[in-house]
């Protein structure tokens, strides 16, 4: 017999996936094996994203959907060793017009995989998994990099990532008593405000109208806009003398920078490098117009010889020691984050065995015994 758990939404946040403080924990473990080479994810090169269909602005067939903005399909397999030791995908369709029914703009769903067989140990309700992990692994950054005395941060994008990033920073910055906001739109940054007056009353949240206005004496900022059709001429810009000494840049979407200031005295950080490697083979020159992640632009640079590869540095190697962590409370870093399903593999391990040991989701079965075998 081959059965499984089958963990809904309520089942995962009982099971513990908004637990923001053990997902930073677990994104370190996960960094770090990354770092190691105990991993493998998509394609040849085994640092792929994953797999993703998209559509054509006119399709020629009554039924395919067309091209519009986030529309597209997409699974995202990976590997996970250490004491994870599982594989698994993400597998999510993705509609910006799905705000407009009340829907996410994703709709994710993982299966977790044993690594012997094969079989699957859990099918997962997969938002909350993705949005969780994806403040941990900026998270991770702020732990190793942002100075201890932070007490204002700077939401450029308030949306669920923006959301999950800043209980990330609160968690690990508890010192931090104001959050500037800028948003797309005042409806955007009142939802924000409205949400962290309920989750952290404790904390002033002031909307602001420029990136230059949120930067200002922010010792923590986060980039977490989606990337603009328009291409990097329209992604939130940031000179570096509106940047206070010792701040912190987490840059998990689109943002631009002078590369006068990339390759001069910024301190360059990466989640795992071997994912630029791959974005470089999959998108060519264009990876940093299309994903706006800041480090596609920084592979560019080093690609064409302007940037020493030596200057950029994996998170990873940091969190094991191998690299020092902040040298002084002066140095201006910016930490890229891509965002790998290794990431869900391992938090949707942990959540899985939280599920186990207390008792919770559907046990269902696949067979009893195999039709064919």
């Amino acid at each position: 017999m081959i059965d499984f758990i089958f963990l809904n939404e309520a089942d995962m946040i009982a099971a513990g996936v908004t637990d923001i403080a053990s997902c930073v924990d677990v994104m370190e473990e996960t960094l770090v094996l990354l770092a190691r080479g105990d991993y493998r994810m998509a394609g040849l090169n085994s640092n792929s994203h994953g797999a993703m269909i998209t559509f054509p602005q006119a399709p020629e067939f009554d039924g395919m959907p067309k091209d519009g903005p986030d529309r597209r399909f997409m699974a995202m397999p990976a590997y996970l060793g250490g004491r994870f030791n599982n594989a698994g995908v993400k597998w999510y369709g993705s509609n910006a017009e799905n705000r407009n029914s009340g829907l996410p703009r994703s709709i994710h769903t993982f299966v977790l995989n044993d690594t012997v067989t094969g079989a699957p140990k859990a099918i997962m309700s997969g938002n909350l998994l993705s949005a969780y992990r994806t403040g941990a692994v900026p998270g991770v950054g702020v732990k190793h990099l942002a100075v201890k005395s932070a007490t204002t941060l700077a939401i450029i994008g308030p949306g669920v990532m923006g959301k999950t990033i800043t209980q990330a920073c609160l968690a690990l910055r508890p010192g931090i008593d104001t959050i500037k906001v800028k948003g797309r739109s005042a409806r955007g940054v009142e939802e924000f405000r409205a949400w962290a007056a309920e989750k952290y009353p404790q904390v002033s949240v002031v909307a602001v109208d420029s990136e230059q206005d949120a930067a200002a004496d922010a010792d923590i900022i986060v980039a977490a806009t989606t990337t603009d059709a328009a291409g990097s001429a329209a992604f939130p810009y940031f000179r570096k003398d509106w940047l206070k000494p010792g701040a912190l840049l987490l840059l998990p979407a689109a943002a631009r920078f002078d590369d006068q200031f990339i390759t001069g005295d910024a301190r360059l950080v990466v989640d795992y490098m071997g994912l630029y490697d791959a974005w470089a083979e999959e998108y060519g020159s264009q990876a940093y117009q299309l994903l706006g992640i800041p480090g596609t632009h920084w592979h560019d640079l080093m690609t064409a010889g302007i940037l020493d590869p030596g200057r950029i540095r994996q998170i990873g190697d940091i969190c094991e020691g191998i690299l020092p962590a902040r040298l002084n409370d002066d140095e201006i870093i910016l930490y890229s984050v891509g965002g790998m399903p290794v990431e869900d593999v391992a938090w949707a391990t942990q959540v899985y065995e939280n599920a186990v040991e207390e008792g919770i989701g559907t046990r269902l079965t696949l067979w009893d015994e195999p039709a064919l075998a």
